[in-house]
């Protein structure tokens, strides 16, 4: 008797779909967004400690650079897997909430140089990855949303299609690789809780962990089909609420790529419709403000009520600090969340003045939409306000080609990569799709990891 195909099996089928020139263009619209990140990522004290725990306990070489050459690429992921997340302006998809970017396209990239795959391959690794991910990642309920790391969880499988998309691995190759890339499931929330850089570890961890199955995959060593839908699997095992069938659903909708939403604020995507509302009360003078209070969805106040950040990373995640910042400088750069900013008399003034409560409108919204309203009640008495149902970036408000440009540029220049450097390496990536090879985009790669690793 023939078995039913299961989720996996129909997955793989489904990501064997053409991928058109428009949604190639898109990746690499993805590729430079990742790379503004991650350069500006290398400037971090995460990326010190990693480029001394690799050239205390790495391998060999310049495993530092954002390239292979040189090192071996489980000492490449676990650099460059790391540093996507640091500046907390990696790509977003809103419904699976989770961000492929910091790990799919580390993976992509370390498998493509390791195989000296074509330009059209990477992006369509990128374009397959995405997919898997976000399938996946739509098809679990809240409830695991609210204990793990989706981007954790749901990466491996993302970095697992994409890795095998590169390889060339067969249908039944590819299930094994998805297959034990999500065995290895991990990736809990108590991290937020303490000044820790354990997020960013996540996500290296799951881009190994696809690559590394997809390579095992190519030795044929197997993994259970059924691992999304078994009784002791994925979705068992981390959601009550999983609507296993979202995996599959809509089968022949345009790529999920597009839509993902990108994110233009150095700070936590549940920050940004906050900030955006704000930004648009024009006129308003901080100094008539009594009082400032922002309704908005649940979990952007489990992860953002922080009234008293103690370091960049805590007023990332503060809407108190970013609304302050907003109203008080304009638009958010990354400088307003270095410590000098955290400690203004100014802005802890008007971070306390800063009210937060869940709003009903935008609760039953998400995560379909990640809304804010800001309500001010100004010291004479009057009132303003402003409702935003989408922040910008949204594929309903969504950044223009050039304003993601414009946001690398400012990454590469934040990591102090020459105005030169960085015009080449934005004209080598969105003209990725024209060229035969990738050696130019890797000597680029190279030349800015070094730079952002001060060698």
């Amino acid at each position: 008797m023939t078995m039913p195909e299961s989720l996996l099996q129909q997955l793989v089928r489904l990501l064997a779909r053409d991928i058109d020139e428009p949604t190639l263009s898109r990746a690499q619209l993805h590729l430079l967004d990742w790379l503004g990140c991650t350069v500006y990522g290398g400037k971090s004290e995460l990326a010190g400690k990693l480029r001394n725990y690799l050239s205390r306990w790495g391998t060999a070489g310049d495993c530092w650079n954002l390239a292979v050459k040189d090192s071996c690429w489980q000492d490449a992921l676990a650099y460059q897997g790391a540093l996507g997340s640091v500046s907390e302006m990696d790509d977003l998809h809103r419904t699976s909430t989770l961000h492929p970017g910091p790990v799919i396209i580390p993976a992509a990239i370390t498998v493509a140089e390791m195989v000296q795959a074509k330009p059209r391959a990477l992006l369509e690794s990128i374009v397959v990855g995405y997919e898997a991910m976000i399938r996946i990642g739509r098809a679990l309920g809240r409830d695991h949303y609210a204990l793990y790391h989706s981007t954790s969880t749901c990466g491996s499988f993302g970095a697992a299609a994409a890795a095998a998309h590169l390889l060339q691995l067969t249908p039944q190759e590819t299930v094994w690789a998805l297959a034990n890339a999500g065995s290895r499931t991990g990736g809990f929330w108590q991290m937020r809780h303490e000044a820790v850089e354990t997020k960013h570890l996540h996500n290296a961890a799951a881009a190994h962990a696809g690559v590394q199955a997809a390579l095992l995959a190519s030795e044929q060593l197997r993994g259970p089909a059924s691992l999304l839908e078994g009784t002791q699997g994925f979705f068992a095992a981390t959601s009550s609420q999983a609507v296993p069938l979202a995996v599959i659903d809509n089968a022949t909708d345009h790529w999920l790529l597009y839509q993902c939403s990108f994110k233009p604020w150095p700070a936590c995507r549940h920050t940004h419709a906050a900030i955006d509302a704000v930004r648009a009360l024009d006129g308003l003078a901080v100094a008539d403000i009594a009082a400032l209070e922002i309704g908005t969805y649940a979990d952007a106040l489990q992860f953002c009520d922080r009234p008293q950040p103690l370091s960049p990373a805590e007023a990332r995640f503060s809407l108190q600090h970013c609304v302050a910042v907003a109203l008080l400088y304009g638009e958010p750069t990354i400088a307003h969340f270095e410590p000098d900013y955290l400690q203004r008399e100014e802005v802890a003034a008007l971070r306390s003045r800063v009210k937060l409560q869940v709003s009903d409108v935008h609760q039953a919204a998400y995560p379909a939409h990640f809304g804010a309203t800001v309500n001010v009640s100004l010291s004479n008495g009057g009132k303003r306000d402003i409702t935003l149902h989408d922040a910008w970036g949204d594929p309903e408000w969504p950044l223009s080609a050039e304003d993601i440009i414009a946001k690398a540029r400012k990454l590469f220049a934040a990591a102090g990569v020459a105005d030169a450097s960085g015009a080449d390496l934005v004209e080598v990536v969105l003209n990725l799709c024209g060229q035969d090879d990738l050696s130019g985009f890797f000597a680029l790669l190279r030349g800015v990891g070094e730079h952002s690793a001060g060698v």
